[in-house]
């Protein structure tokens, strides 16, 4: 299954570049919570400060809420999310208490004739 979602950054040019930084060597931790969970393939994009992720996953492995739950019992992968909050901030429609959200799909090429 694809899923692609969208987060902001903080405008601030310096904040930006410590943020892709980060990105350039994730924490093997991280990496390692994100395959165990199903992720077989992740990306994300940048466009000013809007963020754009498309996540690949294994519909046998991957389960959302499971993730979410062993996310938050592990202290490494809850140390690299405050840190990265601090570069992070919420799109206008993205509900109170949430970061990544979800992006409707509006067009697929091999649905047109």
């Amino acid at each position: 299954m694809r899923y692609c979602l969208a987060l902001d950054l903080k405008d601030d040019p310096a904040l930006i570049a410590r943020y892709e930084e980060f990105h350039r060597e994730v924490w093997p931790d991280v990496i390692r919570h994100i395959r165990e969970h199903g992720v077989s393939n992740m990306e994300i994009y940048r466009l000013g400060t809007r963020l754009f992720m498309i996540m690949e996953t294994d519909d046998a492995v991957y389960d959302a809420d499971r993730m979410a739950q062993a996310a938050s019992t592990n202290p490494v992968v809850q140390q690299w999310e405050t840190l990265m909050w601090e570069f992070q901030a919420p799109t206008p429609w993205t509900p109170k208490g949430e970061k990544w959200v979800p992006m409707e799909r509006i067009f697929d090429l091999r649905q047109q004739r």
